[in-house]
């Protein structure tokens, strides 16, 4: 299969023997950013590949290039232009990801929704009602395909016809676990499911970690909904904080195992937060920074052409433009005006900004571009 030598090439270096994202992008900076002399100059120190090896490698290499072959799969580099800036400034980034459905939706304002496997019915509820009313506040939901609290968000999402984010602890072209076989069927054709895992890659327990430290990474805020003290939603809950994101929990009975881990994030020092208006309150400022530092890459390119899609299908946010009329208006006015929330308006002067139809100004205020 015959394919651009550049994409080729980043393959080969993600699959390249004992090296992270951290080794990858030291390698990168010390070679101009370079693939190729990267490539080269791991040839150089690395003995010779045995002959089976450089078979196995070509063989991943042309599924890899089948997968990303597909309608909707992409290689999205650390180097593009719409690789999603959370990303890059937390520890050890990733280099690329392997991207199935909407990639713009990476670039949107997200909330992590996270949880217990075993949730109760009453965390299954929770997470609903959380995942629906942050997703209707203009929120993306974020999560990590588990059972239980993830599984549940990700489909309140979907059956509200709202934005989800999936990151996954296995290759793109693998479902984990096997019973989500629909549900990941359902991200990838209505939203978007991502992995810094390439093609074939199973499920490995040190996987997961690296999983969650992308959904932190991706989210501006993560909620623990349900969690024992032994979960792995705490680690997302540490790596967000470690991040600089906000942290927040639910609280329950003291007599529920699975509230012990969110009362303890809660001691120390995750918000306790009963209602979604709660996270959005305090999100809507760092959404609304987003969308700014997103309209400043736009000056250097083109991000995503289907934002112009995404916002003419969307009444709402034409209704938004309309009411913009032809000078700055401030933030605090238009939340006066339309009736919507800070959250809601960020989401949607976001849309219209990518789409070049809406210029951020200072002091929070927002003005219509001609055309």
């Amino acid at each position: 299969m015959n394919a651009p030598t550049p994409l080729r090439s980043w393959l080969t270096l993600l699959r390249a023997p004992r090296l992270g994202p951290g080794a990858i992008r030291e390698q990168l900076a010390a070679n101009d950013g370079c693939v190729e002399s990267v490539l080269d100059a791991l040839r150089q120190r690395l003995p010779t590949l045995p002959a089976d090896t450089r078979r196995w490698l070509e063989r991943r290499l042309d599924d890899d290039l089948a997968w990303l072959a597909q309608p909707g799969h992409r290689l999205l580099l650390a180097t593009d232009e719409d690789f999603p800036p959370l990303l890059e400034v937390i520890p050890q980034p990733p280099v690329a990801l392997f991207v199935a459905g909407n990639a713009s939706l990476l670039l949107h304002a997200q909330v992590a929704i996270v949880g217990a496997r075993g949730a109760t019915l009453s965390g299954h509820t929770h997470a609903r009602g959380f995942a629906q009313e942050l997703g209707l506040a203009g929120f993306t939901i974020t999560s990590g395909m588990a059972d239980g609290i993830d599984g549940a968000a990700h489909r309140a999402a979907l059956d509200a016809g709202l934005p989800t984010v999936a990151v996954i602890g296995t290759g793109p072209d693998r479902v984990y676990p096997a019973q989500h076989r629909a549900l990941a069927r359902r991200l990838v054709a209505e939203a978007v499911m991502v992995s810094e895992f390439p093609p074939g890659t199973p499920a490995r327990s040190d996987h997961f970690p690296r999983r969650n430290r992308l959904i932190a990474g991706l989210s501006l805020g993560t909620l623990v909904v349900e969690a024992s003290l032994q979960s792995g939603s705490l680690i997302t809950a540490r790596l967000a904080a470690e991040q600089g994101r906000e942290v927040f929990a639910l609280p329950s009975s003291i007599h529920n195992p699975l509230a012990h881990g969110c009362h303890r994030l809660i001691r120390d020092g995750a918000r306790l937060v009963e209602t979604a208006a709660e996270i959005v309150e305090v999100l809507a400022p760092a959404a609304v920074a987003l969308g700014r530092e997103l309209s400043v890459r736009l000056d250097r390119a083109a991000v995503a052409p289907t934002q112009e899609t995404a916002f003419e299908a969307d009444p709402s946010v034409l209704a938004l433009l309309e009411s913009l009329g032809h000078g700055p208006v401030a933030l605090e006015d238009l939340v006066t005006f339309t009736g919507k929330t800070v959250a809601e308006l960020a989401s949607a002067l976001l849309l219209l900004e990518l789409a070049g139809k809406v210029e951020s100004l200072s002091g929070n205020r927002y003005q219509r571009l001609p055309g």
